[in-house]
């Protein structure tokens, strides 16, 4: 079958022929999504390693099932520690499989898994919004922050603050529903920018995929008892936190993955997040990618896509 290989470690992906699983749990690939976890388990950066070399790629696909239900398959060893869905092909094994809302495009709903979810869940289940909370969104010119912007204000936030350093970007969260864009890179003092955001108040609620510096200032202008969801490291795999600002001010500080989210759990906020994007209430595109294109969208991903890049065989 076609399909993308690694074959070495830290390597670009190239179109070639693997052979074609079979067995009872197969699906045809209709949707597969290149995400950040991909390129770190190329890279060998993850504790679990990687596949056997030569391997396929992708952590997530949307397929056909032999019976003809369309399925999202996540979790497991899939794409992680055997080979995953950027072929024609693909074998369940111990992933989920995860029934695909009636009527959702493929590829949309590809890329709202890993993705999707990751802006969806903070707010949605980690540390659900009440309704009213000032929100800031940090990474917001990405597919998972533009999704979290969207998602804080259908749950109730009474003001959304997107940031980032995508000057493009930040419009599109405002086209999208944020009160205010903030540009990270355009100030040396982020917690006067933070608290100013919200008429000097600061966030009752931080949405960070970033840690590092952004994290920091975060919770110095957050208020009393603020949450704070952390699901990422982009700016930095640790962060000088003020431990007088987490005490004294009572901060909550969660940490969340997708892959910890029990199955039942994730199966009804997959299908409530895909309706809510079929119904028009979230906005979220994709850049549909060829299998024989996977390289090109492969170092794209890796220097910011500024689209969620789904592979289509």
């Amino acid at each position: 079958m076609r399909a993308t290989l690694i074959r070495e470690v830290g390597g670009l992906p190239e179109p070639g022929e693997a052979d074609a699983p079979d067995g009872d749990d197969v699906v045809d690939v209709l949707a597969a999504p290149i995400n950040p976890i991909d390129l770190a388990v190329s890279r060998g950066l993850l504790a679990t390693g990687h596949p056997e070399l030569p391997y396929v790629p992708g952590c997530e696909v949307v397929g056909r099932t032999a019976d003809g239900r369309i399925v999202w398959v996540f979790g497991g060893g899939f794409g992680r520690t055997r080979a995953g869905g950027m072929a024609e092909r693909a074998s369940i094994g111990d992933a989920l499989a995860i029934d695909v809302p009636e009527g959702a495009d493929p590829a949309v709903a590809a890329g709202l898994g890993i993705a999707g979810l990751a802006g969806w869940l903070p707010f949605a289940w980690r540390a659900p919004l009440e309704g009213g909370e000032n929100v800031l969104v940090l990474g917001a010119t990405g597919s998972v922050g533009l999704v979290a912007v969207q998602t804080a204000k259908l749950l109730g936030a009474a003001r959304v603050v997107a940031a980032g350093r995508s000057p493009e970007g930040l419009e599109q969260a405002v086209a999208l529903g944020a009160d205010t864009g903030l540009r990270l890179d355009e100030t040396d003092d982020l917690v006067t920018a933070f608290k100013d955001a919200f008429g000097g108040e600061g966030p009752s609620y931080v949405f960070d995929p970033l840690w590092g510096a952004p994290a920091a200032a975060a919770a110095q202008a957050a208020v009393p008892r603020a949450t704070i969801v952390n699901l990422g490291q982009s700016a930095g795999a640790t962060s000088e936190l003020a431990s007088a600002a987490v005490r004294f001010k009572s901060l909550s500080i969660l940490g969340h993955t997708n892959f910890a989210v029990p199955p039942d759990e994730l199966a009804e906020h997959y299908r409530r997040l895909v309706g809510h994007v079929t119904a028009g209430d979230i906005v979220f595109e994709v850049d549909r990618v060829p299998l024989d294109d996977v390289p090109a969208a492969w170092q794209r991903q890796a220097d910011g896509p500024g689209a969620k890049l789904v592979v289509v065989p």
